[in-house]
């Protein structure tokens, strides 16, 4: 007798490739494992997959490259104009007629399969991604190749999960661990991967949810390096950093890239929606154009801002570029970008932000030289902070930031400048751009999805934020019922809390001491006549979110010192914390 099909875990769609594994073989590889190990191996497969699969993105978007434009693009050449357009043509038939979920980077629509469709993403998006990303990066769009390996990993991760029939709660999870798989493949950096993922996507992590995030990136990391060699992506020159002073020529550079972020970002953010609102005709031609204009700058003499534009910034660091050059390039690869992405062709903007902050970390540093003589940082030390400054201030992941650049130069002594104008870089953006981009693309699309920048910069609520003072009267278990009874005749409360020996807290009623006394248990000790279990406890530093599961069935709930639990700091009733959320007492029991 076959097994039924289990229900669908999100609104079914057209593209979505459906696995089937024979429930018994399931069931023994659940059997053999727990559930927890049972995910801690499958992240390793997931990295191992991703890890494939992103070499094989790679070498495409190489071969494109050669096929289309050669092995050096030439200034000058009719062929830098001709490739792009008609590669955007092409891009864009597929992405109208059979790949309509691969527009944009894939960051947001990972974050969008963990929070709205439990972590299903068609494995047709990871076909779509990897065919139209690589023909546009290939043919030169001012796009990267990171976030569409990211899509990719957690497109394999997905399918996966469904084949495998894992639980709904770890499918949501899978997104994010094949994301990071594609990422740590794309960047050769495994721990700018794990945090970028746990900073932007999940925004949370227990124990479970880091090793399976750390073993798919490392995993495919490995496979990388396997198949491509352990050579980073930049061969990094010598950096130096001697003088605390310096640091200010860093925090200038920090504002720069906080500014150019904000202009990057509103550019995008200005032009994305008015070009989806045109006709659907014109999406036809919207990636052809942006074809035509990226190859017009790069014939027009600057091919260096097309495509993801490693090679430049490897130049960039020796010290290739003069100063006016690399403010060119970094000011054409804004616009070049901008118009790449808003037009919908599939392709990220990891590496475009790198290339900027590279190219105005290095004219920046050059112009601070010139003016002042005695500063001794090196070029290629001011191109990597300026890769850091516009991740921070674009991308505002200052974490990811600080640790890309690390990761990517190996060299810790460059970390304090790192960290001093990352800080300023995204201190500028925040204040100038409130909402981050990837927030601000996720609102155009309609989709409702949490802020993580917004809920690290919430104000956190806490129980002493509702805490009443000490009650005036404070019962003993030790004592009769008849003493306590005497204790409350001149107290208008009409709860009391009730000190149990050796430790602990319980709460009695005015009418329930009086009804005991009645009773003639007045000989009793009051701790005797308790009901056995006692109220929680709280401490002052708790979320305040933590007092909603016992105010609600304690009418008092007692708050003590960390340090020595006998000792009373306050109490919290229902009403003290919900007039602190803003509510009523009728928002209780809803």
């Amino acid at each position: 007798m076959s097994t039924p099909a289990s229900p669908p875990l999100a609104a079914p769609h057209p593209s979505v490739v459906r696995f089937r594994i024979p429930r018994r073989l399931f069931s023994t590889l659940e059997g053999a494992f727990h559930e927890e190990v049972f995910f801690l191996i499958l992240s390793v497969f997931i990295g191992i997959f991703s890890g494939l699969a992103v070499v094989c993105f790679r070498l495409a978007i190489d071969w494109m490259h050669l096929a289309l434009l050669g092995p050096l693009a030439q200034a000058h050449s009719w062929r830098l104009i001709a490739v792009p357009a008609l590669a955007g043509l092409v891009v864009a038939a597929l992405v109208l007629h059979l790949f309509p979920g691969i527009r944009g980077s894939g960051v947001n629509q990972t974050k969008a399969a963990l929070y709205i469709f439990n972590g299903v993403i068609p494995f047709r998006t990871a076909v779509g991604k990897f065919i139209c990303a690589a023909i546009a990066i290939g043919s030169g769009q001012s796009l990267g190749p990171e976030d569409p390996s990211l899509q990719i990993g957690a497109s394999i991760a997905s399918a996966l999960g469904r084949w495998l029939h894992i639980s709904r709660e770890k499918l949501r999870l899978m997104a994010p661990v094949g994301a990071a798989a594609g990422l740590a493949a794309a960047f050769n950096a495994p721990i700018s991967a794990v945090l970028f993922v746990i900073e932007e996507v999940i925004g949370r992590w227990s124990a479970g949810i880091l090793g399976s995030v750390v073993l798919s990136a490392v995993s495919s990391v490995v496979i990388v390096r396997w198949f491509l060699g352990s050579e980073p992506l930049f061969r990094i020159p010598v950096t130096t950093f001697k003088r605390p002073t310096e640091l200010i020529a860093y925090a200038v550079l920090g504002i720069v890239g906080g500014l150019a972020s904000v202009i990057f970002a509103k550019s995008i953010g200005y032009l994305r929606p008015r070009l989806k609102a045109l006709p659907r005709w014109t999406q036809y031609f919207q990636p052809a154009f942006a074809g035509l204009v990226v190859g017009l700058i790069g014939f027009l003499g600057f091919p260096q801002v097309m495509g993801a534009g490693y090679d430049a910034m490897d130049q960039a660091m020796h010290g290739q570029f003069a100063w006016k050059i690399l403010a060119i390039l970094a000011i054409l690869k804004i616009i070049a970008t901008t118009i790449s992405f808003v037009s919908g062709t599939p392709g990220g903007m990891f590496a475009p932000t790198l290339f900027i902050g590279a190219m105005l970390g290095g004219a920046v540093g050059d112009i601070e030289r010139i003016l002042f003589h005695n500063l001794t940082g090196s070029t290629g030390t001011y191109v990597l902070v300026g890769m850091g400054v516009l991740f921070a201030g674009f991308l505002r992941v200052p974490m990811t930031s600080v640790f890309m650049v690390l990761e990517v130069s190996g060299n810790y002594e460059i970390i304090v400048p790192v960290i001093v104008a990352n800080t300023f870089s995204y201190l500028v953006s925040r204040g100038l751009q409130s909402i981050p981009i990837f927030d601000l693309l996720t609102r155009q699309d309609g989709l409702i999805l949490p802020s993580l920048e917004e809920e690290r910069e919430e104000t956190i609520l806490r129980v002493e934020d509702a805490m009443l003072p000490v009650p005036a009267t404070i019962l003993s278990a030790q004592d009769y019922v008849d003493a306590n009874a005497h204790r409350i005749q001149d107290s208008a409360d009409s709860i009391f809390l009730v000190r149990l020996h050796p430790a602990g807290w319980s709460t009695i009623s005015r009418e329930q001491l009086q009804r005991l006394f009645q009773e003639g248990k007045g000989e009793l000790t009051l701790g005797s006549v308790l009901p056995p279990q006692s109220v929680p406890s709280l401490y002052p530093d708790l979320p305040l979110d933590s007092a909603l599961r016992y105010v609600n069935v304690y009418p008092l709930v007692p708050v003590v010192n960390r340090a020595d639990s006998r000792r009373l700091e306050g109490v919290i009733s229902r009403d003290s914390v919900f007039q602190k959320y803003g509510g009523t007492q009728t928002v209780v029991g809803v």
